[in-house]
């Protein structure tokens, strides 16, 4: 009998968090910090350093042994905004894949980017990031790795390029993400600061970690293509089952619906930077990017209302894991534990300095990734808590954002626990141990450069455009 692999699903994980807050109520001494208005938001609010007390005997709360179960559906309603730009942004996705733009547009600059091995690595670690970057793909990146697989054989490469030209971008994509709504905006929101901002300078970072990358993996092709034998898969056949498929047309609809996109997104950016537009603005936009993607496409009402229904129903999984993981401060605050819980993880950081706190975060938002591969998910997990240790330990909220990013998006490029990952790997037929092999020497210098980003941002707040 074949030994079963052990893996645990991302929303029993959550779960079992909220169980344990509520455990931790009846053993942790309840108190809180003073809070006062952010300065460049006075709708939100942040803890006062040198303010923990705990609470008076008579201020203190009961909570009931099966409060976790209430919590659950107040943690779904106080998430509404994010849930509501969760499903909304997957209907309308879902409208634009049906239109066949993305897949067109996707499928026709990987086939000419294929002259040459070096404009092959680079515009596909362009290509990929910037969709990462911009709406957060990730799932639409898989069907391709076939195609590339077979580009790659016929440059004489192997399957561990194919792979890295997808999955690599992706990861850094998503780390750097300036307008992604499923990571960046959610731990935005959360931590107070505008939407968008920083995107500039997130910009800049990825083109660097790309730079590493394409370094890294344009090496790796040249040895293999000098040595067949040198390649970590040279042991897996690949004589089948990799033919390229009829070319998608990048017709003018399908152009024309690209430029609608990327119209929105600029007026979105713009729209936050000169009046303050926040999520209900961003899902009109999406929404409005949605009904002018049917015109065009010239997609039936019924089937639009269908597609737009199925892209939402895709995204049930992300908005429950969202609602649940909510559901830990909710436990938290009503328990009135979760400025102790703080209080006690910052009293250690505040004597090591803002970059040990810095890369602290970044340590304990790579490892959660590990165990709750949802980007979103793990943004309500980690980001109550980071938001106002940062506050505390003198790490600005954009930095914290960005340990989140950081920490939540390479390892997306390896983590076991991620189906896209492993399914990719399953199209390539890469094993998953020459996949670490390859991968590792990677994460560890863009780790390091990260490190490196997280406390130059520190240090440069307003030079990095992070005022």
């Amino acid at each position: 009998m074949p030994k079963r692999r052990w893996s645990i699903d991302s929303l029993v994980l959550i779960f079992s968090i909220v169980v344990l807050a509520q455990v931790l109520v009846y053993l942790v001494p309840q108190g809180s910090f003073e809070r006062q208005p952010y300065p460049d938001n006075p709708n939100r609010e942040m803890v006062v350093a040198d303010t923990y007390a705990p609470a008076a005997e008579s201020k203190q709360v009961t909570i009931a042994p099966w409060y976790f179960l209430q919590a659950i559906p107040k943690g779904l309603s106080a998430a509404h905004d994010i849930i509501f730009l969760v499903f909304i942004a997957g209907g309308v996705i879902a409208l634009l894949r049906r239109s066949g733009a993305i897949d067109a547009a996707l499928h026709k600059a990987v086939t000419h980017l294929g002259g040459s091995p070096w404009i092959l690595i680079a515009g596909c670690l362009v290509l990929f990031s910037l969709g990462a970057y911009t709406i957060g793909m990730g799932e639409e990146y898989v069907p391709l790795v076939p195609i590339i697989v077979t580009m790659c054989l016929a440059m004489r490469m192997d399957a561990i390029v194919a792979m890295a030209l997808v999955w690599v971008p992706y990861g850094i994509g998503w780390a750097t993400a300036g307008i992604n709504p499923f990571g960046v905006i959610i731990a935005q929101n959360i931590a107070g600061v505008p939407l968008t901002s920083g995107w500039a300078v997130r910009a800049v970072m990825m083109a660097a970690f790309l730079a590493v990358a394409f370094h890294h993996i344009h090496r790796y092709a040249r040895r293999v293509q000098d040595d067949p034998e040198a390649s970590l898969v040279a042991h897996i056949d690949y004589s089948e089952g990799f033919e390229l498929p009829k070319d998608l047309a990048f017709d003018p609809r399908r152009i024309a619906i690209i430029a609608v996109f990327v119209g929105a997104i600029t007026l979105f950016v713009w729209g936050v930077s000169r009046y303050g537009w926040y999520i209900n603005e961003l899902n009109a936009v999406f929404l409005g990017v949605g009904l002018i993607t049917v015109l065009i496409a010239r997609i039936g009402a019924v089937e639009a209302s269908r597609t737009f229904i199925e892209g939402c129903a895709e995204m049930t999984g992300a908005a429950l894991l969202i609602g649940v993981a909510r559901s830990i401060e909710v436990v938290l605050s009503d328990g009135q534990i979760i400025d102790t819980v703080i209080n006690a993880i910052a009293g250690p950081l505040t004597l090591l300095g803002a970059e040990a706190s810095v890369i602290g975060m970044l340590v304990v938002q790579t490892v959660c990734n590990f165990f709750i591969p949802s980007g979103s998910g793990q943004a309500f997990v980690t980001m109550p808590i980071m938001s106002p240790l940062a506050t505390l330990t003198d790490v600005p909220q954009q930095s914290a954002v960005l340990a989140y990013q950081f920490g939540d998006g390479f390892t997306n490029m390896v983590i076991p626990t991620s189906a896209l990952v492993m399914g990719a790997l399953a199209l390539g037929r890469i094993p998953y141990g020459a996949w670490v092999r390859f991968i590792t020497p990677l994460l560890l210098k863009i780790f390091a450069l990260a490190a490196l980003f997280l406390v130059l941002s520190l240090h440069f707040p307003a030079g990095l455009g992070f005022e």
